[in-house]
């Protein structure tokens, strides 16, 4: 199909199989400027805000920091930097509640502003000049920026951009399309930013020494394509193109998003880079602008808060680690009809059991509905075999058999149906007419998978490391073996390479024979004698002779037929 572009030309872009076409709801919040929120009275930062490993905490009880100080450094390759998002006084390093379905408690650190926002003085310098440095450097830079997937996936974004790849990056896709219902904050950033959105594409293409650059962005959001659009004409940005396409769920999915602009499928658990494609969301895009060109770190945020159950939905600027119940008063506080807290969108979020929790760097939406937007489910009832979540399934999978294989722990031959291409969109669920909730059984077998996954790693090392040590006992063993042996050896080996007498050989040999010798006089003439008579010494040495002649005569008795 062909759609008109903001140049006024025509564009081909292409399906992906499935998807539909919800009610979208972000007129609620889409309608009004974004709001920044004052410094709340109390910040909880979880360690871990992005998926891998969580970060080391810097700091203790009661030390003072300052606005974009190092609260906490990255473990391990996959594992992003936390910064102050304000300065005050850390209370406490402790568990607290966090977003979690499960209201688990996470290791966070406990803040208290002091209301003054002062930054700290070891901000690195701006680099606005990102066209003459080393790519390196820029990493290096985003790294030390914390800088995280926005979109809602949190992946550490300098560990994305280091593709190992042998395939190069031809295209960079930024992904401005919000596809599902409530969310506006991107669409508000991309509205309010535009200058931000582009720096930090140049940015990227920069890093990727990729050729160009689509920003794919629903046809539902016209104010941030012409927004958008009228930066590119005024910088004359002609490596960066702005994409129309239409409305419809899940299109702003990586893999569909790709299909749709390029026509071009990512293989099956594979990644983008594979095509020489990679995809950021316009957030992460304007965060790197942010930590390149000003040099400041990732302490904040815009989130939607939206729903029937606050009384004022918007999109508001909140600082990283601000209580859930503080933002929402800040839209106005919990109307009588409010029935569910949401964090994410009513697709792929999760209900919060909890609104003490803190925002993390990829909460980009909390969602209050009444009971008419989202009513308790009826109880699930057996599969009719209806076939309607094939049709929907944008990654083309077979959810049926994928639901019968994972009730039945068929681990096998859920990944012969390739779960994990499975992208947890919801539309499956949202057709069933069984009520069935089928993406929770696709994630939780994947949580089972995935610690199958880490105990068979663990178990490989184990055996890796047993292994190892029995043959670094067997060589041990042997050397200890080899020097035994050399120690038995003849001393008066001749020399390998000429025949000759080893002169060092040859000075053992004779060391060996003084000691003999000496042996044998000892044997003969006794010890400790000198201070006897000379008569007594020659009786001691007479019978001493006597003994050695008796000996040898009984030796020789004895051998004789």
């Amino acid at each position: 199909m062909y759609i008109s572009q903001p140049d006024g030309s025509q564009r081909r872009l292409w399906n992906f199989h499935g998807g539909l076409r919800l009610s979208e709801h972000k007129e609620l919040s889409s309608t009004k400027p974004v709001s920044k929120l004052p410094i709340p009275e109390r910040l909880i930062l979880p360690l871990q805000q992005h998926i891998g490993t969580p970060s080391q905490p810097l700091v203790q009880a009661g030390e003072r920091v300052y606005a974009g100080q190092t609260l906490a450094n990255p473990q391990g390759d996959v594992s992003a930097t936390l910064h102050a998002p304000t300065s005050g006084t850390i209370l406490a390093v402790t568990e607290h509640a966090i977003l979690h379905p499960s209201g688990l408690t996470a290791p966070c650190i406990i803040l208290k502003p002091d209301g003054c926002h002062t930054w700290s003085p070891n901000l690195p310098p701006p680099i606005t000049d990102f066209h003459t440095h080393d790519p390196n450097v820029i990493l290096a830079r985003i790294k030390w920026a914390g800088v995280v997937g926005l979109g809602g996936a949190a992946f550490p974004s300098n560990v994305k951009l280091q593709t190992n790849t042998h395939t190069k990056i031809h295209t960079l896709i930024l992904n401005g399309v919000e596809c599902e219902p409530y969310i506006t904050c991107d669409d508000a950033l991309m509205r309010t930013y535009p200058n931000r959105i582009l720096q930090g594409a140049q940015i990227l293409l920069h890093i990727l020494g990729a050729n160009h650059c689509l920003i794919g962005i629903e046809d539902n959001k016209p104010q941030a394509i012409a927004a958008l659009y009228n930066v590119i004409q005024q910088y004359q940005l002609s490596q960066i193109q702005i994409v129309k396409i239409p409305t419809i769920y899940p299109s702003g999915g990586e893999k569909q998003l790709i299909k749709i602009l390029t026509g071009l499928e990512v293989p099956s658990q594979g990644l983008p880079s594979m095509l020489g494609i990679m995809c950021h969301n316009v957030g992460t895009a304007a965060a790197i602008a942010d930590a390149v060109v000003l040099g400041l770190p990732l302490i904040s945020r815009i989130t939607t808060v939206t729903g029937r159950g606050v009384n004022n939905p918007h999109n508001v600027e909140l600082l990283i680690g601000t209580p859930i119940t503080t933002a929402i008063t800040h839209a106005g506080g919990y109307t009588d009809s409010a029935h569910r807290l949401i964090v994410g969108g009513p697709m792929m979020g999760f209900t919060a059991p909890d609104d003490s929790a803190p925002i993390t760097k990829g909460t980009n939406c909390l969602l209050v509905t009444s009971p008419q937007e989202t009513p308790n489910p009826p109880p699930a009832s057996p599969c009719i075999r209806c076939g309607q979540c094939a049709q929907v399934c944008p990654a083309n999978l077979l959810p049926q058999q994928l639901y019968w294989y994972c009730r039945s722990q068929n681990l096998q031959q859920v990944q012969a149906h390739n779960l994990f291409d499975c992208i947890e969109c919801g539309c499956c669920s949202y057709v069933c007419p069984a009520s069935i909730p089928l993406v929770q059984y696709y994630r939780a077998t994947k949580s089972i998978l995935r610690e199958q996954t880490v105990a068979k790693r663990k178990a490989e090392q184990a055996r890796l490391r047993h292994t190892a040590r029995q043959s670094r006992m067997q060589r041990l063993e042997q050397e200890r073996q080899q020097r035994l042996q050399q120690r038995k050896l003849p001393q008066t080996l001749p020399n390998a390479t000429n025949g000759q007498v080893d002169p060092k050989q040859a000075a053992i040999a004779a060391a060996m024979h003084r000691v003999a010798a000496k042996k044998q006089q000892h044997a003969i003439q006794p010890r400790n004698t000198d201070n006897l008579s000379p008569n007594q010494q020659q009786q001691i040495q007479a019978a001493q002779i006597r003994r050695h002649q008796l000996n040898a005569e009984s030796t020789h008795e004895d051998v004789t037929p």
